[in-house]
């Protein structure tokens, strides 16, 4: 089986991914399998350019193709903060989510979309992005103990349940992660041959 790194040690979206990617013919590895691996400055000041700092970086280290992601929380009335800094925005998901809710106090405005955009590097190349979003609202309060990050406030478009009271499978379908992804396989599946060659 052909294998290809997930530039992340983040064993939660590792996870995600290997649901994503199930029926495909190809293992996912990440940079929790390679413990020497020093993470890159993510210097970039849009989840695009993040995201192919990451891939490129891990596609050099382990020499085999690569692909990274960087996603997070765009919310409307805090001109699209968290942003870019959505990891960072507070040590722990639980400091994070209360940041935000804190932040939205007052605030009538609670649209908000999470961003995932998702790079693919090739012989230390970036090759391709692609960028997926969903959109929804910020609830008042966490509701389930599901998915990570901002999950439990969450609300998307169209449904009753936020991420965090979502199923893996029902998150997988509308999540902008599986957006991002679908775009990701497509492009392999149908432009990119020459990975074969590479793995």
């Amino acid at each position: 089986m052909s294998y290809i790194v997930a530039a992340t040690k983040n064993a939660h979206k590792v996870e995600e991914y290997r649901e994503l990617l199930k029926d495909q013919n190809v293992e996912i590895k990440s940079l929790l399998d390679y413990p020497g691996y020093t993470e890159v400055e993510e210097s970039g000041s849009t989840f695009q350019e993040n995201a192919e700092i990451k891939a490129v970086a891990a596609c050099k280290y382990c020499d085999v193709p690569a692909f990274a992601d960087d996603s997070g929380l765009e919310v409307e009335a805090l001109d699209g903060a968290p942003g870019i800094f959505s990891a960072r925005y507070a040590p722990t998901d639980s400091e994070r989510i209360a940041k935000l809710l804190k932040a939205l106090e007052g605030k009538e405005n609670r649209r908000a979309r999470f961003t995932c955009s998702i790079a693919i590097a090739v012989n230390g190349e970036a090759v391709a992005t692609f960028t997926g979003h969903v959109y929804g609202v910020i609830t008042d309060a966490p509701r389930g103990n599901n998915g990570f990050g901002y999950d439990p406030v969450f609300l998307p478009d169209g449904f009753d349940k936020t991420f965090g009271e979502m199923s893996e499978d029902e998150k997988n379908k509308i999540s902008h992660r599986a957006a991002a992804c679908r775009q990701a396989i497509e492009f392999v599946e149908d432009e990119m041959s020459i990975l074969d060659d590479e793995f």
